[in-house]
């Protein structure tokens, strides 16, 4: 695993919390079903603050190692953790693949897979994808947890497909795509649009309509590649906008350089 200077504080934050969980399971101590302790009790048990804490199960969640239930706790997912595939898609996340490349890909590979999903997929994967498009709609004014059933919708699309070789390379690039998108989704600005198409792909794919399923799937990646380039922009445009501080003797508001290093 990549040390935590090469991706910077956030990255380091993120990634310390995947390897100490790792560790639970590694050594027995969490086991699938397992309940992970109360967030501020865990937070403290690696000093860091919550909201850290809540990035690095986001990220385990999004990559099924971890089940997040509202108003329970967060669990184990059954099933063998994916820390391999986890290792292997930080790789992208901090040795600089380009997003444009990483698109790409993504557009030639899953809207194979989509189409895959259509001819093979069993009545589990519909119902899976249902619920994934439930949830996305119960989540539009939550970003960071709408982004977690979206990672989860494709996977399992993936899933149907029926090619665990192509299931991996997806979770690769979308798990990469994922590190950099949860920094920028706060400022998305139409999740009900984006919940309409993935109910449009599930359909497709439900009715095993193969040309819909590609179709819809790559209008769905090249309009997620433009969002991401507007939130994008959006975020390195309030970073560089002046912060207005409290109020000068004359009344006015002076304007504050943002520091710089």
């Amino acid at each position: 695993m990549a040390n935590g200077k090469t991706g910077g504080p956030d990255t380091h934050l993120t990634m310390l919390v995947v390897n100490h969980i790792r560790k639970l399971i590694e050594e027995g101590k969490l086991r699938a079903g397992d309940q992970i302790p109360p967030e501020r009790e865990f937070a403290r048990s690696l000093k860091i603050s919550r909201a850290s804490l809540r990035t690095g199960i986001g990220y385990l969640a999004a990559m099924d190692v971890m089940k997040v239930r509202h108003g329970v706790g967060t669990f184990v997912a059954d099933g063998p953790p994916e820390f391999g595939r986890s290792a292997l898609s930080m790789l992208g996340a901090l040795h600089g693949f380009k997003s444009w490349q990483m698109f790409e890909a993504r557009l030639i590979l899953e809207s194979s897979l989509a189409a895959l999903a259509a001819e093979r997929g069993r009545e589990e994967h519909f119902t899976a994808l249902a619920e994934e498009v439930a949830e996305m709609y119960a989540t539009v004014d939550d970003p960071n947890e709408y982004l977690i059933h979206d990672v989860r919708f494709h996977r399992t699309i993936a899933e149907a497909a029926g090619n665990p070789i192509l299931a991996v390379l997806m979770q690769t690039i979308a798990t990469a795509l994922y590190d950099q998108r949860r920094r920028t989704v706060e400022r998305s600005r139409d999740l009900k649009g984006s919940a309409d198409v993935h109910r449009e792909i599930y359909r497709a794919v439900r009715s095993r309509n193969q040309v819909a399923a590609r179709k819809v799937m790559e209008r769905h990646l090249k309009a997620a590649e433009r969002a991401e380039r507007t939130e994008a922009a959006a975020a390195r445009t309030n970073a560089r906008a002046p912060k207005v501080d409290k109020t000068d003797k004359t009344g006015k508001r002076r304007a504050r350089r943002p520091v710089t290093t």
